[in-house]
């Protein structure tokens, strides 16, 4: 399976460092021309003109901070107009500062607006173009905590869990419309949104943190093989089936008209 039968235009969010520069590069060096797009223009041209000498693809830089309305509303028009986008990699998003009880409840504010509010509209309007244009792809990637939410600050969890339940409930929606849907949930990856929340990530078990460019050569080959979940780290796919066989096998009894017995109402 290929990501479509014409490259087309790839919009990469988050696009200056880390996750989404990597996808930048391996969607470029398939083919792909690309909109750049995240906060920080200067390291976004720089990024551009690396990537077209490379690969000699057209790259466009967009600078937009997506925790901003109406910088939010651009990117979404350029996904609405531009006919030659066909994936969108829907990135951008920051992490905690620290526990959850210890961080800033206005910085949780502006990462749940670009985890969360950013991330749900672009991809409605990727959706809503794909759909009429009868192909596309949109990856958004979540987080392994977003299953253990738990082990982690729980604002930024709920965030990723949003991201999960909301591409397999979309996925539902888009089923025969040629409009395909990935979420990606990396580990512990090697990049800098440790340095911004103010740790390191020197300062993890090197066994359990993955280096950006295979998370992302993963993803992709994921992607390609139909995945609409994908988790790097697990060895054996057959394990997630597993837990979503479980959740799912919930379904016939999460809602009667009467509570169960066991609560003696």
């Amino acid at each position: 399976m290929t990501l479509t039968t014409t490259p087309g235009t790839a919009l990469v969010t988050g696009a200056s460092a880390g996750i989404g520069a990597t996808y930048a590069d391996r969607l470029a060096r398939r083919g792909h021309d690309l909109v750049l797009v995240a906060r920080d223009g200067a390291r976004l041209s720089a990024l551009a003109e690396t990537l077209k000498a490379k690969h000699g693809v057209a790259v466009d830089v967009l600078r937009a901070d997506l925790s901003a309305p109406d910088d939010l509303r651009a990117v979404e028009r350029r996904i609405r107009e531009d006919r030659a986008i066909t994936i969108v990699v829907n990135n951008a998003g920051i992490g905690p500062k620290g526990a959850l009880l210890a961080d800033d409840i206005d910085y949780l504010d502006t990462m749940i607006a670009l985890n969360v509010t950013a991330a749900n509209r672009l991809a409605v309007a990727a959706a809503q173009a794909f759909t009429a244009r009868g192909e596309g792809t949109i990856i958004n990637i979540a987080s392994a905590v977003a299953i253990v939410p738990e082990v982690f600050n729980g604002a930024y969890s709920g965030t990723k869990a949003f991201v999960l339940a909301f591409t397999q409930s979309l996925a539902q929606e888009l089923n025969g419309t040629g409009v395909r849907l990935q979420a990606v949930l990396p580990g512990l990856t090697r990049t800098e949104i440790f340095d911004r929340a103010g740790g390191s990530v020197e300062s993890l078990d090197p066994n359990r943190v993955m280096d950006v460019a295979d998370l992302v050569d993963a993803a992709l080959a994921g992607l390609d093989q139909g995945e609409l979940v994908t988790i790097p780290s697990l060895p054996d796919r057959q394990d997630w089936e597993n837990l979503e066989a479980t959740r799912l096998s919930l379904g016939p009894n999460i809602s009667h008209n009467k509570p169960a017995a066991r609560y003696a109402v």
